[in-house]
């Protein structure tokens, strides 16, 4: 037994430093992959990314330039943190880069990659984006669908109002998540979440803790030897989570069945549309190009849940933020609404295109607060950036955020100013991807189809907080009830904030607009 346990202790002393040393000349004579820190045995460079990835990628770029590699366990990932490599990459070279890095939680959300956001580049993907922007996100139907935006945002203020009345805080985050889940399942099928408290607790908190788990640091993700293993129990709780959404969404799914066979049998008709019916209509006709299945349509129906509600809410709350710690632009965005809008009736989303500083100041808050601070992409073939051969399969992390704050590209980069996207330089500066100094929603194919949408509901929604309240912060820095808001970034994937923003609305407008 002595001697068992010698030569155990002697064949450690032996790996251990073997490891180390492989490691260490895998580090000096690796040509092909750009420069970048020292890489540890099995876990890489993981132990250099927390608490904040996107925060600790841009400190590395400080050092190592634009365009370095670190090792997510065993895989090995190039980082991009300049416009011009963002360039090169999402525009130049974009056919390389069109595939999703696949984890254990996106396998799960996506139903096996059949959803929009993580399937693979190739038909089936093409099929679903031409499906989803030209009958689900398309302009004719978010314009048949403005009512229930409408709608949804003057609910809120209604809340709001009520609340300033009795003097009460309001944790806006709640509000705002509460206004974009109604809004999204209203127009996905004509459900408002908080209807049914049951269903809706049912249904926030099966996204919520859907988007928790796949925001969760997953050692089977990224440690080739564990990827069978399910050492974390994430798997566990995925497959949990995703059979409570499963029940939820066939009992929806089969009221809006009934529904629509009892529509057909009374001839009847002329109601728009929501997006289940139009799923449901493509699932039962035969002659499409690729046949949805009901898991495809779960999928999609994730998808839009998952993309379109704390990401909208987060933009809008930070948004605030904003606008509470710069009361001067506050006061300028106010005036132009009164301007423009004047005060007897709620701000519409039509008014928006004669509001160009609140455009700027929602252009702006996308600057400083991307809800996806980093963009995935894996290289489904070997290029060649900058000189450097990148293999296929290595990944790509795009650092949206550390764009947002590069001082060679933003004067007084930390600064919140909306004026700059006034400028004639700036003003034609979108989010959509077009210039790769904002890069909000991703860029080219890969974009977020859903762009249109966010921006509507956000620029309405922080306008009608902005002309209809003053906020007064509770809790904020300073002395008892301060105006200054903490502005410390959470750990969240759609980068939420740290602290809730809590205030106490005090409605300016007598009498309210007569829509509420």
């Amino acid at each position: 037994m002595a001697d068992l346990q010698s030569y155990v202790v002697m064949f450690f002393i032996w790996l251990i430093p073997t490891i180390i040393i492989r490691a260490i000349l895998k580090n000096r004579t690796n040509s092909v992959l750009p420069p970048g820190p020292l890489r540890l045995p099995i876990i890489g460079h993981l132990h250099l990314l927390a608490p904040k990835p996107h925060q600790a990628l841009h400190k590395l770029s400080i050092r190592y330039g634009p365009l370095f590699h670190i090792f997510l366990g065993s895989y090995p990932c190039v980082i991009i943190s300049s416009p011009e490599m963002a360039r090169e990459v999402l525009k130049m070279q974009e056919a390389c880069w069109l595939d999703r890095p696949q984890t254990v939680a996106t396998e799960y959300l996506g139903y096996g990659s059949q959803n929009l956001m993580f399937s693979p580049y190739g038909p089936y993907w093409k099929f679903l984006k031409k499906l989803i922007m030209s009958q689900l996100l398309g302009g004719r139907t978010l314009d048949l669908l403005q009512t229930v935006r409408r709608f949804e945002i003057q609910s809120m203020i209604n809340v709001m109002w009520k609340k300033s009345l009795a003097g009460e805080a309001v944790e806006v985050g709640v509000e705002l998540t509460r206004l974009t889940n109604n809004a999204i399942s209203s127009m996905l099928m004509k459900k408002r979440c908080s209807e049914n408290e049951d269903e809706a607790g049912e249904i926030r908190n099966s996204i919520k803790e859907l988007l928790e788990i796949s925001g969760m640091f997953n050692l089977s993700d990224y440690i080739w030897f564990c990827k069978n293993l399910d050492l974390q129990g994430i798997k566990k709780r995925l497959v949990d989570v995703r059979g409570k959404y499963d029940r939820m969404m066939e009992k929806i799914i089969e009221e809006h069945r009934q529904v629509r066979m009892m529509r057909k049998e009374s001839g009847g008709g002329g109601d728009a549309q929501d997006f289940l019916d139009i799923l449901l209509d493509m699932y039962e006709d035969e002659s499409m190009e690729i046949k949805l299945s009901m898991d495809h349509v779960k999928a999609i129906v994730l998808d839009m849940f998952s993309a379109g509600t704390d990401t909208s809410a987060n933009v809008t709350e930070w948004a605030l933020a904003e606008l509470i710690n710069h009361p001067a632009i506050m006061e300028k965005a106010r005036h132009e609404i009164d301007t423009v809008v004047g005060k007897s009736r709620l701000v519409e989303e039509l008014d928006i295109v004669n509001l160009p500083y609140l455009q700027a100041i929602v252009k702006e808050t996308l600057r400083l607060h991307p809800t996806g601070p980093l963009i995935p992409r894996e290289a489904s073939v070997g290029c060649t950036i900058a000189n450097y051969h990148i293999p296929a399969k290595t990944r790509l992390l795009v650092n949206v955020w550390a764009l947002g704050r590069d001082p060679n590209h933003w004067e007084k980069a930390l600064e919140f100013q909306p004026e700059r996207f006034l400028a004639s330089e700036t003003s034609q500066l979108d989010v959509r991807g077009q210039h790769f100094h904002l890069l909000p929603f991703g860029s080219g194919l890969r974009g977020c189809p859903g762009t249109s949408m966010a921006m509507k509901i956000v620029q309405t929604t922080i306008a009608a907080m902005i002309q209809c309240f003053e906020w007064n912060v509770v809790g904020g820095e300073g002395d008892n009830s301060s105006t200054t808001v903490d502005m410390e970034e959470g750990k969240a994937v759609t980068l939420g904030r740290a602290q809730p923003l809590v205030c106490v609305p005090v409605a300016r407008l007598n009498p309210f607009p007569s829509s509420i």
